[in-house]
Order: structure tokens, then C-alpha cells, then sequence
């Protein structure tokens, strides 16, 4: 981190870091987000290098907070991973038909592979169905640079902009020269009344898709003519800043890619003419119209969906994609080169690792032992606790989306017969609860299963599958001070819930089991919270304690 304070220092960087560095330089008023892998990190480093930054409790309340501050003149970026997009995606395309005053910024990190998450959906497409313009990085320094333009872009044509990374580069570090992009300083936050643009009743909305639509037209043609650094001889030139890149060699092969996927393609073949793109939409489609037509074969090299292979061909311009078994998982060196060379033979099996379990002394252990000898049908949900379902417990039998164990939970009770209804539980943790499962909470009161409901929160102190992070229910800001508290025993009680415990289930293990007999028994709605810091966490949650404890000076 003492690198980062280094004006005109060159800084091994990750590209979250670098990032947040260029949050940072470009004075942004407030980074939001929720802790997700690939993400999390980059608020982090913004509040290490002195940038304000808070976790929200969900992704849409984080961007709904960051189109305030936008609102208001000032800059703002808001950060999550992939399927955090779909919590935003709400205000995502209702805020792209508004004016905003100041810059908004929104980092997708997607996750190729599924290293972290339930699925590998790929982002861009929400670029194109929400309206909203796209950058993409292939490394740190353009993670940085590109932050800038997207700041810059936001500012310009006054909508948001989307900037989709991936798990590669969120996490490879490579090296970051500052002072690449100039952008003006930020204005003092004010605020203008402007009915038309920001309070998106039917006739104001109307006129402002037909505003957007124009809008995006402007940058298609601004992306087509300006931005781009062009190299002959295999060479990248000196306009690295550039949004789009040309490297000019053989005419035999040409590619255009995008995205750590250029990385691949330079080390693959160092002798093929290369377009990569970084404002991916809207795409510069006459520019790679000419691309195409200037080599004799021409091969699109992205990683995911086919997104660059369509927007080319809906264009009207010839290019080969790749078989649909790459669309899957992340591209590497090896599978660049089977396919320009057009190899469909079977991918070698990676080799197997070893399978994850809950760490030994896991409060959760206790929790899965119990559900697994009352065989309970177990709804699950998104978090570390996920890997009950695992050996040895094999204890959790639905897993979705965030929050989802609870309406799911809710709908196999009203469906079941009653002797297997009345073995259905719900089971999340800490902070998926406050993300999305405080809504199940409410749908459990206002509409009970005739045999009732039993909800298991897993209160372990913290976020812990994306690596410690504070949440509402924590009493403590991104920056472990001390703040207002969600107490989830007090919010069960206050929205109607009569049957509510709470309960140390590694301390007394026999008489948490007997609690969930008892609740299960009920015809009625129970809502357990099984109590205990998290192992790994404990020591660093004390040490906050005690310092907010401290009387200032």
C-alpha cells in the first residue's frame, strides 16, 4: 500500500487495487457495494488509501445509493461480483434513462469458471439489454486507466457506465503507471430540480429512452472514430491509454478479442493483426467491419458467450467464433491455441483437487449434525455454510440464490404432504440474511404454511466466504467502527414472529438438536439463531470491540 501513496511511482498492482487507486486519484465521493469474490477487494483499497467506502447491505440498495451521490453532482463507484448485478439490476436500467449530474461507475466482476459462485453468467449482456456504455480491462493497468475514461464517459454523456472485469484480472497483479489518463477534477457536489430526467414516470420515461437510445448512438460513433491506439509490427504503441487497440501484422490472420482474452492471443500467436476492444458497447462496429475485411481470416477470441461473435454478425460481418465447448469456464494459453487451429477433440479432465469442508471447530458443524439426525429437508443458501452439503453431512438439499432458503424453504411446506412439510428448514447465514432474506422473513409472517416454518440463522459474526467482511448485523462499517446495529432476534419479534431463540449450537450441541425437534413439532413459524463467532474471525472481532470501546481522545 505505501507504493500507492507514491506519486508517479510504478506500482505492482492487482487490478481491484488498481481500481480503487484510480477511484481514489479521481476524487470519488463514495464507493458502495457488497462483499463478493472477485470484488471485494476493491472498496478495501479504497478505504485503506483514504476514499470513503461503506458495505451496503444488498447490491441494489449499494447502487441506489451511488445514483444519489451522482445525483448530487459527485462521483460515485459501486462494486460487486456477477450475480450481484442481478439484486441491481432494478435501478440498473431505470437509472440509465435519467441525467445524472455527476459520474457513476458500476464494476461487474464476473467469475468465468465458477471459482466462487453458483453460476458463470456472463455480464456483458447486461450492458446491452439496460442500455448502459461497457468497458473492459485486460490487466491493471488498464483496470486503472479505463476507471478514468469510465469516470470521464459517465460525465460526458451523463449515464452510467458499466465496468465488467473478470476473476483473472480483479486478481492478477501486474504493472500500473499513474498519471496515464487526465480527466478534470471533480465539481462540488450541488443539487438542480430536473423533473424530466430523474423521476421516470411513464411521461417523462418515454422521451428519456429515446434520449438514452441517441445517447448511445453518440458514443457508437465516438467509439468508432477516436480512442484508440493503434502499433504496427506486433507492437503496442505509445497510446496504451486508448480505449480500443489495433496491432497491425500478418493479413493471414486477423482477431479481435477483448478482456483478459488478449493476453492469450498475444502469447498464442505474437504474429496475428489484433483488434482489441475496450469500450465493448456499444461496439465500434465499422471499425471492426474494416478489421475484418482487411485480413483473410478472421477469428473472435472472448471468453464466455458468444456476445463480440453476435454483435459482429448481426453487423454483417463475416468472422469465425469458437465451438460451444469453450463457451465454458475460463480461456487459457492451451485452449486459444486448439481453437484457432480448430481442435474439437475432447478437453483433457482437470486433474481433481481436493474437495473444501467446513473448517474443524465450525459452529455450523454442530448445526448440519443435528439436521442431518433429524433429517430435515434443508433449504440452503449462497455462503461458507453452502459446503453442508458435502460430506460428511450431506445436509443441505436446495441451494439458488441469495436469501432464496427462506421462499424456497416456504414453498416446499405448502406443497409437501404434511409429514414431509413439517420436516422442511430454512438455513442461511448472518449476512445473507440482511442481503435478501429479511423479505422471506416478512413473506414467513404473511403467509404461514398450515404446518408452519422453522428458520435457521447462522449467526457466526461476519461475512466469511468473501473474507471477513462487516455487515449491519455486526454493528461495525467497512472499517470495523463502530456503527448502528441489526439485532435479528429483536426484527424476527418486531415483524410477528412469537417463537424466536437463540442458542449456541457448538456449546450445547444436544440442546440445539431438541430446539429444532421442538420448533419442527409446531405448527407454527420459529425462527432459531444458532449463535457463535466465527473461528477464524474471532480474534479480529474482539480487537475491533475493544478499540470502539476506547474513549476518544
Amino acid at each position: 500500500m505505501d507504493s500507492l501513496q507514491q506519486q508517479d511511482a510504478l506500482a505492482l498492482l492487482s487490478g481491484d487495487e488498481a481500481v480503487a487507486l484510480a477511484a481514489f486519484e479521481a476524487g470519488v465521493k463514495l464507493g458502495t457495494g457488497y462483499p463478493g469474490t472477485p470484488s471485494t477487494e476493491i472498496l478495501e483499497t479504497f478505504e485503506k488509501l483514504g476514499g470513503r467506502a461503506q458495505w451496503s447491505p444488498n447490491e441494489k440498495v449499494a447502487l441506489e445509493v451511488g445514483v444519489g451521490v451522482a445525483f448530487a453532482g459527485a462521483r460515485a463507484l459501486v462494486t460487486m461480483k456477477h450475480v450481484g448485478l442481478n439484486v441491481a439490476a432494478d435501478p440498473l436500467f431505470t437509472v440509465a434513462y435519467t441525467r445524472l449530474d455527476g459520474a457513476l461507475v458500476i464494476v461487474s466482476a464476473d467469475d468465468p469458471g465458477m471459482a466462487s459462485s453458483q453460476n458463470e453468467q456472463d455480464n456483458r449482456r447486461y450492458a446491452l439489454a439496460a442500455g448502459v456504455p461497457m468497458l473492459e480491462p485486460s490487466d491493471s493497468q488498464e483496470a486503472y486507466e479505463f476507471t478514468l475514461r469510465a469516470i470521464e464517459i459517465s460525465e460526458r454523456w451523463q449515464v452510467p457506465v458499466l465496468l465488467r472485469m473478470t476473476t483473472r484480472v480483479c486478481h492478477s497483479k501486474t504493472i500500473v503507471r499513474r498519471g496515464t489518463v487526465a480527466i478534470p477534477p471533480p465539481h462540488a457536489p450541488h443539487f438542480e430540480h430536473d423533473f424530466p430526467s430523474r423521476v421516470m414516470i411513464p411521461a417523462y420515461a418515454k422521451p428519456a429512452h429515446r434520449r438514452l437510445r441517441q445517447t448511445l448512438a453518440e458514443i457508437a460513433a465516438w467509439n468508432d472514430e477516436t480512442g484508440n491506439g493503434e502499433a504496427g509490427n506486433g507492437k503496442i504503441g505509445n497510446g496504451r491509454a486508448g480505449l480500443n487497440q489495433l496491432i497491425t501484422c500478418s493479413k493471414s490472420l486477423g482477431i479481435i478479442t477483448s478482456g483478459v482474452a488478449f493476453q492469450h492471443v498475444r502469447e498464442v500467436a505474437p504474429e496475428a493483426s489484433v483488434l482489441k476492444l475496450g469500450l465493448t458497447y456499444p461496439l465500434p462496429i465499422e471499425r471492426m467491419r474494416a478489421f475484418a475485411a482487411g485480413v483473410e481470416r478472421c477469428v473472435v477470441i472472448e471468453e464466455g458467450d458468444p456476445y463480440l461473435v453476435e454483435g459482429a454478425r448481426t453487423a454483417g460481418i463475416k468472422v469465425e467464433g469458437k465451438p460451444e465447448s469453450f463457451r465454458f469456464g475460463e480461456l487459457n494459453t492451451a485452449r486459444v491455441r486448439r481453437i484457432l487451429e480448430g481442435d474439437t477433440t475432447p478437453e483433457p479432465k482437470p486433474a481433481p483437487g481436493k474437495p473444501p469442508a467446513l473448517c474443524p471447530g465450525c459452529p455450523h458443524r454442530s448445526v448440519y449434525a443435528a439436521l442431518k439426525e433429524l433429517n430435515c429437508i434443508v433449504a440452503g443458501d449462497i455462503g461458507c455454510y453452502s459446503l453442508g452439503v458435502l460430506p460428511p453431512f450431506e445436509a443441505m438439499d436446495t441451494l439458488v440464490c441469495m436469501g432464496a432458503a427462506i421462499g424456497v424453504g416456504l414453498g416446499l411446506r405448502h406443497a409437501l404432504p404434511p409429514e414431509e412439510a413439517k420436516r422442511v428448514v430454512s438455513v442461511l447465514g448472518d449476512s445473507t440474511f440482511v442481503h435478501s432474506g429479511i423479505t422471506g422473513l416478512v413473506e414467513m409472517v404473511y403467509n404461514p404454511p398450515p404446518s408452519g416454518h422453522v428458520l435457521v440463522i447462522l449467526d457466526n459474526g461476519t461475512t466469511a466466504m468473501t473474507g471477513m467482511q462487516e455487515h449491519p448485523g455486526t454493528g461495525r462499517t467497512l472499517s470495523h467502527a463502530k456503527t448502528g446495529k441489526v439485532v435479528f432476534e429483536d426484527l424476527a419479534r418486531s415483524v410477528g414472529v412469537r417463537n424466536v431463540h437463540v442458542i449456541d449450537p457448538a456449546q450445547e450441541p444436544e440442546k440445539f438438536q431438541e430446539l429444532i425437534q421442538k420448533c419442527l413439532d409446531l405448527p407454527e413459524i420459529s425462527v432459531v439463531i444458532a449463535r457463535r463467532e466465527c473461528l477464524l474471525a474471532i480474534r479480529s472481532i474482539r480487537e475491533y470491540e475493544r478499540c470502539n470501546e476506547q474513549p476518544a481522545n
